[in-house]
This record gives C-alpha cells, sequence and structure tokens, in this order.
C-alpha cells in the first residue's frame, strides 16, 4: 500500500530475502565476496530520477559494502510478486556475487576488476542468478515464483522488440503494442520499456541471450562431468576471471571441464 507502513513492510521484505539467501550461498559457491550487501531505501532526493531497484557495488577498500537499493516512491510500481526476483537479480546471487568477487580478485589488471562490464556476461549472470535460487528450493510463495517467470518473460520479449525496432524497422507503437499482449507489464511500463531501447539499442537483449549461454555451457558441463559436476565449482570459473566476453566464457568452461576429464 501507498503508506510509510506499506514502504516499511517492502523495505523489510527486501532485507529477509537477502538475509535468508546469504545463508544459502555456500550450497551455490565456493568463493564468497569479503565485502557485505545490505539493503537501503532509495534517498528521498533521488527517487523521482532512480529505476525501481539497483545495485551500487562495494568501494574497492572495504569501506562500503554493496547496496541493493529498492525505490520506494510509489508502492503502486512496486509489485510484491517481483522483489523477491529483483532481490536475487541486483543483490544475491546476482550482481552482488559477480561485482564484488571481481573486485577482490589479484593477479588482474584494475580495468578487469574495476571497469569492466561485457553486458552479456553481467545481466546475464544476474538473469541466471532468478533461477539458481529457484533451483534449491527458495521462492516459497508462488506468487514470488510467477513474478519471477514474469521478468524472465519480459527478457524474452525484449528480444522480438529489440531486433523488430532496429532490424525490422517497426515503430514505436508496433513495439509497445507487441510488450502489452506478451507481457503482464502496464502500458506505462511498456512504454517506458520501449523508450528505452530506441535509445541503448540491443542492450536489451543481452539479459537473455547471456543468460542462456550460461545455461548452455551449464548443460554442457553437466553432461561431460556426470556425477562429477559441481555447480561450485561451475560458478567458480564463471566469476573469478572477471567480467568476460561470452567467447572467452565458453573457452574458460571448456578448459575447465578438459581438466576434470581423464
Amino acid at each position: 500500500p501507498e503508506t510509510d507502513q506499506g514502504r516499511a513492510k517492502y523495505l523489510a521484505k527486501a532485507v529477509q530475502i537477502v538475509d535468508e539467501m546469504k545463508k544459502r550461498l555456500d550450497e551455490l559457491f565456493l568463493t564468497k565476496p569479503k565485502a557485505d550487501i545490505v539493503v537501503k531505501a532509495v534517498e528521498k532526493f533521488r527517487e523521482s530520477s532512480a529505476g525501481a531497484a539497483f545495485y551500487q557495488q562495494p568501494a574497492p577498500d572495504g569501506s562500503r559494502p554493496g547496496m541493493f537499493y529498492v525505490n520506494l516512491r510509489s508502492m503502486h510500481d512496486q509489485p510484491v510478486y517481483e522483489l523477491e526476483a529483483l532481490a536475487h537479480h541486483e543483490g544475491i546471487p546476482g550482481h552482488h556475487m559477480q561485482i564484488a568477487i571481481a573486485q577482490e580478485l589479484t593477479g588482474i589488471p584494475k580495468f578487469r576488476k574495476l571497469g569492466a562490464r561485457f553486458t552479456a556476461y553481467t545481466e546475464g549472470w544476474g538473469l541466471y542468478s532468478e533461477l539458481t535460487p529457484k533451483e534449491i528450493g527458495m521462492y516459497h510463495d508462488p506468487y514470488s515464483d510467477f513474478g519471477r517467470l514474469s521478468l524472465e518473460l519480459l527478457r524474452a520479449a525484449r528480444l522480438v522488440v529489440d531486433t523488430g525496432m532496429h532490424a525490422k524497422k517497426w515503430t514505436r507503437e508496433e513495439a509497445i503494442d507487441s510488450l502489452k499482449q506478451n507481457t503482464p507489464n502496464s502500458e506505462g511500463d511498456c512504454v517506458d520499456a520501449i523508450n528505452r531501447y530506441i535509445v541503448m539499442p540491443s542492450q536489451a537483449t543481452a539479459y537473455k541471450i547471456g543468460m542462456l549461454k550460461i545455461l548452455e555451457l551449464r548443460e554442457k558441463a553437466k553432461r561431460a562431468l556426470g556425477a562429477k559436476f559441481d555447480i561450485r565449482q561451475f560458478h567458480e570459473v564463471v566469476l573469478t576471471n572477471g567480467a568476460l566476453p561470452l567467447d572467452v566464457l565458453e573457452d574458460l568452461v571448456n578448459r575447465w571441464i578438459k581438466s576434470k576429464q581423464p
């Protein structure tokens, strides 16, 4: 609800999701960042210009934790059923695991630790990280799982409307109509999304493309290694080299598979 109580409840729910995931990280990861992650409401002065939810990386010197920000300006624009997927994407095991681990790596140049943002890798990992908690029994509420699926559907729909506009000469109105017909999003959300895709060609396609590549590599490793496959080791390969182009990531995973085979 659009009340202080409603905002406090939403924020508390976000904290609960992140805290529960912190307790489950050992099931998915060998390396975990030293930097903590905290949940924070977007400050009043920038609510109107900030996104619905986003991640701010920790300070490289460890003086500030990573932050998962939620925007409480308009609760009507923050469906609770999407909160868990957002928390996993922006927080853990999503952007915080990927970015904070990269910042703490040694033996690689600073630009790879702090500046490299290959979008298909970073956002692909974020979308993949909405799924992995489901695989270990999270999303206890079926509405939260519906939220996860609706967000994944949006990322798939982006593949269509982005290429529709930039390669197939769709009009803005045709793209808006396509999103309205194929996602549960409001008309206002669809308009905002299409405006974003117009000025950032192909950026929105990176989420699903990256996720599909990570899942493809994971399934390849599972088939090749059988009982020797350990998802924690797979994630170690994916996360402990900094952000990478997808073809380089594939090469690293192939080398890892080969190293595990007799």
